[in-house]
């Protein structure tokens, strides 16, 4: 895409992504299609600092498909019972089966970010974690599921300013929550722990890919595209049906229900 001075891209029109983003939508559902038919299993991962975006990419990729196809896991913190648990087993339990794509908004990866950060382990646990996490990925990953890491990377100015517009939008108040002022504070602690992360977890078998997330509309489709060119799928040509004749039946209601309160019509 075409650059400005200084390097940065042009502003991205809204009719211009509009029409990229549907084009990418369509694949998604062709993507879909192969999947179902194939049986094929995939688990994308997507983590990154607060308000780098997740949610938001995540919506776009599944507004138009099935949820029985691409399931989004958003797991809250573990139960009393979920912490005496193996530590990624609360998260095996929501793997695909055949014909599935599971998106996990955050993953076993908050072991490494906010559970380390916030205290919530002992950093020999999280020690232990970044040594023997690959040696499961690798596990998942010949097990003939597809394992796709994303880590979706905002600067300091662009975090500052969605924190604000959360602030101050009493649409957005709900996206916000004393973690998330807790990591603003810390974004240097966050700095070193993801850093970490990355290094130890990048591996040949099950790579981290990292998004510019700066402007939320170019990560969309950039994710987007980089996501369908994960799979060697190919469309699989649609057959439309013919809409039969409604046959009908006497004294069958014609005009809606017949019973109920019709609510108001304001606009």
């Amino acid at each position: 895409m075409a650059k400005g001075s200084g390097g940065k891209h042009r502003k991205l029109g809204r009719k211009a992504y509009e029409k990229a983003l549907y084009d990418l939508q369509v694949e998604l559902c062709r993507l879909q299609t192969w999947v179902k038919a194939t049986g094929e299993r995939a688990i994308v991962v997507f983590e990154g600092r607060d308000a780098a975006g997740k949610g938001g990419v995540i919506k776009r990729i599944t507004e138009r498909v099935s949820p029985r196809v691409f399931r989004v896991v958003a797991l809250p913190a573990p139960s009393e019972r979920e912490k005496t648990q193996l530590y990624v087993q609360r998260y095996i339990q929501h793997f695909p089966s055949a014909g599935e794509i599971v998106l996990f908004d955050r993953s076993w990866y908050n072991r490494a970010g906010v559970e380390r950060i916030m205290g919530f382990t002992e950093m020999e646990r999280v020690e232990h974690f970044l040594r023997t996490i690959s040696f499961f990925e690798r596990e998942v990953a010949e097990t003939g599921i597809k394992l796709i890491k994303y880590f979706l990377h905002v600067d300091q100015e662009e975090q500052e300013r969605r924190f604000f517009s959360r602030i101050t939008d009493p649409t957005k108040h709900w996206k916000l929550s004393a973690m998330d002022i807790e990591s603003f504070r810390r974004w240097d602690e966050y700095s070193i722990a993801y850093d970490e992360m990355l290094r130890d977890t990048h591996t040949p078998d099950t790579p981290w890919f990292i998004i510019d997330a700066n402007d939320k509309k170019r990560a969309r489709l950039n994710l987007i595209t980089h996501l369908l060119a994960q799979f060697d799928y190919k469309p699989i040509p649609f057959e439309a049906p013919t809409l039969p004749p409604r046959e009908t039946i006497k004294g069958a209601p014609q005009d809606g229900p017949r019973y109920g309160v019709r609510i108001p019509e304001p606009y």
